[in-house]
């Protein structure tokens, strides 16, 4: 259990500039992860193991990508008491995203807005970061945390060009992944949403998986070992929750065509509805919070419906409490991400809703 409640350290923090806020809270993780310092923040593991992908995951807990940007914090959140991390969005190259101030805190509506852009250091940096985290060599009971890699493209790569930029990430992360995420749903990227439209999606999924095969059939260095072995990372891929009915069924079909092994929904929104005469409700850029909460689990809902009941789904969007986190898994969901929860609620989020959806599917078995 964290040394310091967060009770003491958000009035300091939310009296701050967001994104000074978030700079420096990702400085102090990142000194302060392997030493003594992380007892400040650290939470013991739920032990709620499930498989997925392929992969088991610890518990059913996770860290959503856009936090940590740069992988810088990946052993701190670790600590948290996450089933799985995941960091990004990375970019071939590095890039400062969009001009300042682009964070927005609505309290009123236990909301943020952001208009980052992708601002990362680019991909090589990302590979060291994550190659000096220590998590995976570090004693552990139960199954260890697993680490998702989120890639996009850069901002000044056309959008026809795009594939591009997803192969050179895609072959940068793989060997250090247990998972990749292909992030097409950022609203802070001119044009990325288009991406999930279906001829552009069909265009994206379908390199992508050939490059996968491809990765797949040969002997590269596997994630925390200097052996070489021929290993199938599975790829997922984060969807926006600004969807009809019909564009999720689009997608659904696209994403089993291809072979993907799974689906996050959802990212930010671009609605206002719910914010609608709140301060800073006019910024552009993407919603997140509490007010996404019954959008994200509206296209978890059709997802399921249209993908059966087998195919991976990771829940992500509003929860700011446990009983939201049940929400997700209720919707149709077999884990779940929080970020803005976090920011709001602190790392006591990470277990308790480890612990309330353990109790749920122990009490109602998926």
């Amino acid at each position: 259990m964290s040394l310091i409640p967060y009770a003491f350290t958000r009035p300091f923090l939310f009296g701050m500039d967001p994104e000074a806020a978030h700079d420096l809270t990702m400085n102090l993780l990142a000194k302060g992860q392997n030493t003594p310092m992380q007892w400040a923040w650290c939470n013991s593991r739920v032990n709620d193991p499930v498989e997925l992908a392929g992969l088991r995951f610890p518990n059913r807990v996770g860290m959503a990508a856009g936090l940590d940007k740069n992988a810088r914090c990946i052993d701190a959140l670790g600590a948290m008491g996450f089933g799985f991390v995941e960091v990004g969005t990375v970019t071939p190259k590095g890039q400062p995203g969009n001009a300042k101030p682009r964070m927005f805190r609505i309290p009123e509506a236990r909301a943020l807005i952001n208009r980052l852009g992708f601002n990362n250091e680019g991909l090589d940096a990302f590979i060291q970061n994550v190659q000096r985290a220590r998590f995976r060599s570090a004693p552990v009971s139960g199954s260890p945390m697993l680490l998702g890699l989120n890639i996009g493209k850069n901002a000044t790569t056309p959008i026809e060009n795009a594939t591009s930029d997803y192969l050179t990430c895609l072959d940068g992360v793989y060997p250090h992944a247990d998972y990749v995420t292909i992030n097409i749903s950022s609203p802070n990227t001119q044009n990325l949403r288009a991406l999930q439209s279906d001829e552009a999606l069909d265009q994206l999924l379908g390199a992508i998986a050939e490059r996968r095969e491809w990765l797949a059939s040969q002997e590269l260095p596997h994630a925390g070992s200097t052996q070489r072995t021929k290993r199938r990372v599975p790829v997922f891929v984060k969807i926006a929750p600004d969807l009809d009915d019909t564009q999720i069924e689009v997608i659904a079909a696209t994403l089993k065509r291809h072979g993907m092994d799974g689906v996050i929904a959802t990212n930010t929104t671009i609605s206002r509805e719910a914010v609608q005469g709140m301060p800073h409700a006019t910024e552009t850029g993407g919603l997140s919070g509490a007010p996404v909460l019954q959008a994200s689990n509206r296209v978890i809902r059709q997802l399921r419906a249209a993908l059966g009941k087998d195919f991976p789904i990771i829940g992500v969007g509003g929860i700011m409490s446990a009983a939201d986190a049940v929400s997700k898994m209720e919707a149709g969901a077999n884990v779940v991400q929080i970020y803005t929860g976090l920011i709001y609620e602190g790392p006591a989020l990470v277990s308790q809703a480890a612990q309330a959806i353990k109790a749920a599917c122990s009490s109602s078995p998926r």
